[in-house]
């Protein structure tokens, strides 16, 4: 039987009030799950146990296949093909969900979430629920809770970066978002729009100089090995929205949809605490590979970045409504 005819049988089954997960003998739905991390980041972990816990508990009805690493494509790829439903389920920055969904990216203003209390208030909070209102405009369903990807800091290979003034005309590596690349302009570099899948080949043959990603990143996906200064900026905090396509999840009984909610958004709190956890170990780890750091003085990043009207820039773009939403999230006027 073919995967869209199941869905077809089922999604009658349970509008005629049929649909019984506890005599499941076999998958009906059979879903692709796509990550843009390696296997080891405790987001695919997570996730893992999460599916396994889902597949119990439908039974075996509901089998959710995990595809780390970019598997399936690049970012920009993989959101294509989650919005036509050849992908199910995706994990993906807000930030880069905004070339599709432009409100996505505003938890990621520059220095507007200063730290986890803040960040968690307003991702399980205003402002999460804001972007989520957004994405479910489109032929995608965001799950309630975020997994964590972390505070995204400096690294080059060049020199190390202590001030603004040391990231003037640097070919910093950013992600496909226009978010990410104002904010690189307003500080005086030369940003380069490049997909994660290609970020260590690009920053190995010296097409940038630097880049920038939260530790546990830096480290699961070797970065480390091809840059050598990392300055803790914290520039900005970072997070993967659990995403499914709104007619394969439609597709599922209601019961089976609040079950695989469950698991995924438990998730993403598990995860949370994991990188939580990793936090002063991951330093240690990057130290003894040879990662040098440095801390910088956040208050000259952000008065870099309001001189050069990013903040005015992009209030203009989310407008007054949203950008009030992320002011009282943040606790203080940007």
């Amino acid at each position: 039987m073919t995967a869209t005819r199941r869905a077809a049988l089922a999604g009658s089954a349970a509008t005629l009030g049929l649909f019984s997960i506890g005599t499941a003998r076999a998958a009906d739905f059979t879903y692709k799950f796509a990550t843009n991390l390696p296997t080891s980041h405790p987001l695919n972990v997570r996730l893992q146990e999460a599916f396994d816990r889902i597949k119990a508990e439908t039974n075996g009805a509901l089998v959710i296949n995990l595809f780390p690493n970019n598997q399936l494509g690049s970012d920009t790829d993989v959101l294509q093909q989650l919005r036509t439903g050849a992908v199910e389920f995706f994990t993906l920055s807000g930030i880069i969900l905004s070339t599709f969904i432009p409100t996505a990216s505003i938890s990621g203003i520059g220095f507007a979430l200063p730290d986890y209390d803040t960040v968690w208030k307003a991702m399980d909070g205003p402002l999460g629920a804001l972007i989520r209102a957004e994405i479910a405009k489109q032929p995608i369903v965001a799950f309630e809770k975020i997994y964590d990807n972390g505070f995204r800091h400096l690294t080059t290979s060049t020199k190390p970066i202590n001030s603004p003034d040391d990231l003037k005309g640097v070919k910093m590596r950013v992600p496909v978002s226009p978010l990410w690349t104002s904010m690189f302009r307003g500080f005086g570099a030369s940003p380069i729009s490049i997909n994660g899948a290609e970020l260590y080949s690009a920053l190995q043959t010296k097409v940038a100089d630097g880049q920038e990603n939260p530790l546990v990143a830096i480290w699961v996906t070797k970065i480390f090995e091809v840059q050598k200064y990392l300055a803790l900026s914290g520039h900005m905090w970072d997070g993967y929205w659990p995403l499914a396509n709104k007619r394969a999840w439609n597709a599922l009984p209601k019961d089976m949809q609040a079950i695989a909610a469950k698991h995924i958004n438990q998730g993403a709190v598990d995860q949370r605490a994991d990188l939580a956890a990793l936090g002063g170990s991951t330093r240690k780890d990057l130290e003894a590979a040879g990662i040098v750091f440095n801390e910088v003085d956040k208050a000259a990043f952000r008065d870099r970045l309001r001189e050069a009207g990013f903040y005015k820039e992009w209030r203009g773009r989310y407008g007054e409504q949203n950008w009030k939403v992320l002011e009282q999230a943040a606790g203080s006027e940007l």
